[in-house]
């Protein structure tokens, strides 16, 4: 594993309707779970206690050895509730560090008829900022959330 930018813990706007109870996993969470791989299930996510939770988006995770650590974390934590290990990301595709928007994202846009993201807009975006975008495009994500997250970045006009 190599060590990742770091990233200050943040939540964004967009997620605040599950933010204090932090019911569903924020982005700054999802990033550090890819980062080390772990897929963790929003079932196991369920079982946290909130300190557990609060935890996990405040633990560093950049450098190798957070890296691990950080994996070893989630692992103990779904071990705990779970008795089993979750699951590794088969491959990670870090299309949210591309020096161009990714085709997910253009699709996205197009899709809820937003303006275009040009690649200097894109450079400009911090690396949470694109990742989320990167994740909101992708299936199975709540999508009337990659409008709000466009507002919030100042991509679009909140509607």
């Amino acid at each position: 594993m190599t060590p990742t930018p770091t990233i200050t813990t943040r939540f964004f706007a967009f997620e605040s309707d599950f933010v204090d109870s932090l019911r569903c996993i924020p982005m700054i969470v999802r990033y550090k779970l890819d980062t080390c791989r772990v897929k963790l299930q929003l079932s196991d996510w369920a079982k946290f206690d909130y300190y557990e939770k609060d935890l996990l988006a405040e633990h560093s995770c950049h450098k190798v050895e957070e890296i691990d650590a950080y994996a070893a974390l989630v692992n103990g934590l779904v071990w705990k509730y779970t008795s089993t290990i979750p699951s590794l990301l088969k491959t990670l595709d870090p299309s949210w560090v591309q020096p161009q928007v990714p085709m997910e994202v253009r699709e996205k846009v197009q899709e809820w008829d937003l303006p275009v993201i040009s690649i200097g807009q894109w450079r400009q975006l911090d690396v949470l900022e694109r990742f989320a975008l990167v994740k909101l495009s992708r299936s199975g994500h709540e999508g009337r959330n990659f409008p709000r997250a466009m507002a919030e970045f100042g991509l679009a006009i909140a509607g």
